[in-house]
């Protein structure tokens, strides 16, 4: 039923940075959100996800350290920040709720984003 707009995407050179945003219809201070991704020919893949409050997070290996996800509840927003961004880091990215902890499986999540597209050149 809620409606998820994911924006922010571009191109960048490698060891730039992008900030991701998804803007959502309706309230989701109850709900853990979480980003994936998803390059041409390659499985959806788990990127981060953040509890409802804000107070824990969680990251794939591959961008521990690089990209940090947060919120503003009363904007019923997620952000995704990306720094020091590499070629690998070229997908789609997706922004998703889940229906209630969160979890590292799309199948788990209930409502999606569009996506956007986020190329990153060396």
């Amino acid at each position: 039923q809620v409606q998820l707009v994911e924006s922010g995407g571009g191109l960048v050179q490698a060891g730039g940075s992008l900030r991701l945003s998804c803007a959502a219809s309706g309230r989701i201070s109850s709900n853990a959100m979480g980003w994936f991704r998803q390059a041409p020919g390659k499985e959806r893949e788990f990127t981060a996800c953040i509890s409802g409050k804000g107070g824990t997070t969680y990251y794939a290996d591959s961008v521990k350290g690089r990209f940090t996800i947060s919120r503003d509840n009363a904007k019923n927003t997620v952000y995704l920040q990306m720094n020091n961004l590499k070629p690998e880091d070229t997908a789609v990215y997706y922004c998703a709720r889940s229906p209630s902890y969160g979890s590292t499986y799309p199948n788990e999540y209930d409502a999606w984003g569009q996506g956007t597209q986020v190329t990153v050149s060396s």
